[in-house]
Formats: structure tokens, C-alpha cells, sequence
């Protein structure tokens, strides 16, 4: 049980990390004449469009099998 703890943790964690990066590397304190040159890690557009899909299949998914089980 603690290692799954653990690994939805550490995904949690990551997942935080990598926003609070992007959040910096494109907003505009971030970019003013003394800020290095840094790139988004993830597309957040890519990533909600996926993310809206995955529950647009996990809600079929689930609608057939409460269908299927009467």
C-alpha cells in the first residue's frame, strides 16, 4: 500500500513541478531583457485535449458495462 502511495505521489509531485516550470517560463516576468531562454516542457493544450478524451472513453467504457450488467 505504500508503494502505491507512493508512486501516485511521485506522480503528483512531477506532474506539480513541471507546471510551476512552464508557469515561469511564459509569463512575463519570465521573460524580460535579463531572462535566459526557456521552453515549455509540456503543450497544456495537447494535454487537456487528451485528457478530455480519456474521460470521454472511461464514461462510454463504464456506460456499456452498467448496460451490459442489466
Amino acid at each position: 500500500m505504500r508503494e502505491f502511495l507512493g508512486i501516485i505521489l511521485g506522480v503528483l509531485l512531477t506532474v506539480a513541478v513541471v507546471y510551476v516550470h512552464d508557469s515561469m517560463a511564459t509569463s512575463t516576468v519570465a521573460s524580460g531583457s535579463s531572462a535566459s531562454a526557456s521552453r515549455q516542457i509540456v503543450n497544456w493544450d495537447v494535454a487537456n485535449a487528451e485528457w478530455v478524451q480519456v474521460k470521454d472513453n472511461v464514461r462510454t467504457t463504464w456506460l456499456k458495462l452498467k448496460a451490459n450488467n442489466g
